[in-house]
């Protein structure tokens, strides 16, 4: 089992503007982020595969992108270190997902 975590960058410049660089109206933001607990699959790249393939979303007011994939055991490792507030708040909004259970 694995987890991909994601950036997620907003274009504030497309929320009253055209949002375009050509135009000078790009304006990204870095916000947060998300975190894909992928079951079902062998290797690490499969999964992060399989989360841009299912949850990436690129378009001119939004981007989505993995940028790390780690062990389930390695991301328990991270969250024993944090705040137990946080930590189940990131446990909450963590997203359960399979390749197996989609094509069920």
């Amino acid at each position: 089992m694995f987890v991909v975590k994601t950036q997620i960058l907003e274009n504030y410049g497309a929320h009253c503007e055209d949002g375009r660089f050509a135009s000078g109206n790009a304006y990204w933001k870095m916000k947060g982020g998300n975190e894909y607990i992928v079951r079902d699959l062998d290797r690490p790249q499969d999964a992060m595969a399989f989360v841009a393939a299912k949850f990436i979303e690129n378009n001119i007011y939004f981007k989505e992108f993995p940028i790390e994939v780690i062990t389930w055991d390695e991301w328990q490792e991270e969250l024993n270190e944090l705040d137990e507030d946080y930590r189940e708040f990131l446990v909450e909004q963590a997203v359960a997902c399979s390749p197996v259970a989609e094509a069920a």
